[in-house]
């Protein structure tokens, strides 16, 4: 019987394999350089989902830098990259380098691709962890990332954005240290909206936007655990090109369990004494009565597309409530005229803006209206 192309020849069964771990292993999943394909990547990924763990996919064309950064600033237990074959050589000795340079020299790098075997020990020698090849058995995988997994350590990182990995990982376990400096932003904007509204490519057509006026900006986006292994597949960071904001953003990927947001406002000052004064907050993908992120914000944007249903589901009780502010995302799809319509029968006034986030339309107009300028 055929088998569809993005199965494994050997399949694990869904269940958990990481509740016995002092937390919820993190792994950073990267593929270097100019490697396009992405459907084995995307196979690990759904493995460590389904075994309990919890998975940032950072996507295809990463550099270096750019995967030291996001498992910096997500707090990784390890990263698990891989690239284009005769790339290894150079590319992986760069990534352990820009760890050491961003400010964690201690941060776990597993490789897996198309190695030769006389490479594997000089990877070894500059400080890679495990290397995998073609062959390796999912088991092998999920093992390496259990034992990357060790209890959180004190947030004494000498850079202050590993500092704030650390202690927003210490936060959401409920473990953070009484003395930890904790200081609100200025600005904290709720983004939420049902899934597949466009909420993390406006957040990170945002963050483009942000970085390119020199503002200092910070994300927090919240991705749900599965009801069955409790482990996660955090990718909306993948929306942000990292390898052209570089720093210019703190963004943090999280899992919660429905609206568990217990551990959201002890982030959210953390982040605020690390010196961001604006804050977004992505919900996960929501529903009509989702609207427990409005206590934990300044105000809320709810992301809405053509399509989403006729006037009654408009007049609704529920999340169309909780909006500050109307996006209408995907506004060059069909039905866009007739959404702002009932949209502004129910608006009672709140302000309506029209984005493009695909191509940046409308974000410039659209992250005025959100952040505006600091009151002195």
């Amino acid at each position: 019987m055929a088998r569809a192309l993005h199965e494994p020849t050997t399949s694990l069964e869904k269940k958990d394999r990481c509740g016995d771990l002092p937390h919820r292993p993190r792994v950073l999943l990267g593929k270097m350089g100019l490697d396009g394909h992405d459907r084995g990547v995307k196979l690990i990924a759904r493995l460590l989902r389904d075994s309990g763990a919890h998975v940032i996919y950072s996507g295809l064309w990463q550099t270096a830098r750019s995967l030291a950064i996001g498992a910096r600033d997500e707090d990784a237990d390890c990263i698990a990259c891989s690239m284009m074959s005769n790339s290894h050589l150079v590319l992986v000795p760069k990534l352990l380098e820009e760890c050491r340079r961003v400010g964690r020299p201690d941060m776990i790098v597993n490789v897996g691709g198309i190695i030769p075997q006389e490479d594997v020990q000089a990877l070894r020698d500059t400080g890679v962890n495990r290397v995998y090849h073609t062959g390796t058995g999912l088991a092998e995988i999920v093992d390496s990332v259990r034992e990357a997994t060790k209890p959180y350590g004190p947030a004494s990182f000498e850079h202050p954005a590993a500092r704030l990995g650390r202690l927003i990982s210490l936060a959401h376990a409920g473990a953070l240290p009484k003395d930890a400096e904790r200081r609100r932003p200025k600005q904290v904007i709720g983004i939420t909206g049902a899934p597949g509204a466009g909420k993390s490519t406006l957040v990170a057509s945002m963050a483009r936007e942000a970085v390119r006026r020199g503002d200092r900006l910070a994300v927090v986006a919240f991705d749900p655990m599965s009801p069955i292994t409790s482990g996660a597949l955090l990718g909306d960071r993948l929306r942000v090109d990292f390898n052209a904001v570089d720093e210019g953003i703190f963004y943090r990927s999280l899992a919660i369990a429905g609206e568990d947001y217990a551990s959201l406002d002890a982030i959210v000052e953390l982040i605020g004494a690390s010196g961001y004064d604006r804050l977004i907050v992505e919900t996960v993908g929501a529903g009509q009565n989702d609207v427990a992120i409005r206590k934990h914000v300044d105000r809320c944007a709810v992301v809405v597309v053509p399509g989403m249903g006729d006037s009654v589901q408009m007049d609704k009780a529920g999340i169309l409530e909780i909006a500050d502010v109307f996006v209408v995302n995907k506004a060059d799809f069909a039905g866009e005229s007739k959404l702002v319509r009932e949209l502004m029968d129910v608006a009672g006034g709140r302000p309506i803006h029209e984005t493009i986030a695909t191509q940046g339309k409308g974000v410039v107009e659209l992250l005025d209206a959100l952040f505006p300028p600091f009151t002195t």
